[in-house]
């Protein structure tokens, strides 16, 4: 199993940012079979999935970026990662409350509310990817939420006491690694799809031509979604081309 060594800062902008320029400094491994784990009490430039923020109180939350070698994965099939980490975060969550699930494309809802960001950045190089800044962002003690974010939440609020985040990031990073180890593409792919958000029914989503009922079909090994709506024509979504509909704002939902 692959080593990790561990950075723990007080704060930086970005722990991804960070680890980037460290790796690209080569100063990162000892041995590139091995991986590095940057933590940070604070980030200043903390981001989400495009464009989004991430709002996370000084010392709170669990913060941290992973950097890891999957030569191993082609680049085509890079998703395989997302669901990886996606799955080790779920499976750890459900050892402190139920309903957890993975709104696609990799972020952790507890119920309807989110907890959990994932945000992941690959290099190419020679037609395999050269490595991978897997970055999380974690609710853990945080108790208030001050930005316009729909829908945070935090373990905290849900459990009542406060969580040790050193205990949470081993964990999480224990799982992951067995699951990055073992690298069975059946067994994360039927794991992630069986956490899915919405995984079953008929659900409110809306895209470029307006809002419409569909049931979840798969996720592709590409990270596409597909979705049937409710004359069973089959939907193909990339990563930001769809969204989902609370259902208390869409008319169509009964």
């Amino acid at each position: 199993m692959p080593q990790i060594s561990h950075i723990r800062l007080e704060q930086t902008d970005s722990t991804n940012r960070y680890l980037r320029e460290l790796a690209s400094s080569k100063q990162a491994l000892a041995n590139d079979c091995d991986m590095v784990v940057v933590t940070a009490e604070y980030q200043t430039a903390g981001r989400g999935c495009g464009t989004n923020s991430w709002e996370s109180e000084r010392g709170k939350n669990l913060l941290f970026s992973l950097l890891c070698h999957p030569r191993h994965i082609v680049p085509l099939k890079q998703f395989r990662l997302s669901m990886m980490i996606s799955v080790a975060i779920a499976e750890v969550l459900k050892h402190y409350v139920r309903d957890v699930s993975i709104k696609w494309p990799n972020d952790i809802y507890v119920g309807d509310r989110k907890i959990a960001g994932i945000l992941i950045e690959c290099r190419v190089q020679g037609g395999c990817l050269r490595d991978c800044l897997i970055g999380v962002g974690l609710n853990a003690n945080q108790t208030e939420f001050l930005s316009d974010a729909p829908n945070p939440v935090s373990l905290m609020q849900l459990i009542g006491w406060e969580l040790d985040k050193e205990h949470l990031l081993h964990a999480i990073l224990e799982a992951f690694q067995q699951i990055y180890t073992a690298d069975c593409r059946e067994d994360v792919a039927a794991k992630y799809k069986s956490l899915l958000y919405r995984r079953t029914g008929s659900w409110p989503y809306a895209d470029k031509n307006g809002s419409f009922l569909a049931e979840l079909v798969d996720v592709t090994d590409e990270g596409t979604l597909i979705l049937c709506d409710k004359v069973g024509q089959e939907r193909h979504y990339a990563f930001k081309e769809v969204s989902y509909v609370p259902t208390c704002q869409c008319p169509l939902h009964p």
